[in-house]
């Protein structure tokens, strides 16, 4: 999906008056200790586990809880108007490796993402991003995305969907990478070349994350539900 064109629009009515005052009282009486922690907008791209062919442009609104442990809000563009379609969690390579393997397969690494350039600080200097992406190049992420935006769907149907992120060339549709270096000024060839000396982890990516090399589809299995004693 390109994030300059929207495929939907969300249906209902419009905003009414009545409801953006009660809007403007409650932020100015409430506080929003945990949205206003977010600290950094990352633009990446990921893909369904189960199908590589269905990429989605991601925007990332990441808060770190501490150097170890990171989660983002995740938006199909950066506009107010922008759609919450998941979300994730980043952890450190000393994290990950606390896993169980079973677990590890959900996890994918950010190494390619980083080094290659398609993960980038919109409108953020390349001297800045570098301090933080060289960190993000060592960790590992878990992604669900609830809204399938790239089928067209109004409303966040179906099941959560367990998403992947790149890791190696060929794998990124052409038009959606020229997309987004036209939109935000940016050229994923020379952020690759300023970023070729980054290092991923210690340890070399795990053989158990990405998906252990296999496609993973989420899915809905009925089962009795445990009643109350």
């Amino acid at each position: 999906m390109s994030g300059g064109q929207r495929l939907t629009d969300v249906p209902g009515e419009p905003t009414k008056t009545s409801t953006a005052l009660v809007e403007k009282a409650t932020a100015t009486i409430q506080g929003f200790g945990a949205v206003n922690k977010i600290h950094q907008h990352l633009c990446a791209f990921h893909f369904y586990a189960d199908d590589m062919t269905r990429q989605v442009e991601a925007h990332h609104y990441c808060a770190h809880q501490n150097e170890d442990f990171r989660q983002c809000l995740i938006y199909d563009r950066p506009d107010e108007d922008a759609r919450l379609i998941g979300l994730e969690y980043v952890v450190s390579e000393e994290l990950f490796l606390t896993l169980p393997d079973d677990e590890k397969r959900f996890w994918h690494s950010h190494e390619y993402e980083v080094k290659s350039g398609v993960l980038f600080m919109p409108g953020v200097p390349g001297p800045i991003q570098r301090q933080d992406l060289a960190k993000v190049c060592k960790t590992y992420g878990k992604v669900f995305h609830f809204w399938q935006v790239d089928a067209g769907d109004s409303l966040p149907l179906g099941l959560p969907q367990l998403m992947m992120a790149l890791t190696r060339d060929g794998q990124l549709y052409n038009h959606l990478a020229q997309d987004v270096e036209k939109r935000y000024g940016v050229s994923l060839e020379k952020e690759r070349e300023n970023r070729k000396d980054m290092k991923g982890p210690a340890q070399g990516i795990h053989p158990m994350a990405n998906g252990a090399g296999k496609g993973l589809q989420t899915v809905l299995r009925e089962v009795d539900c445990k009643a109350v004693d």
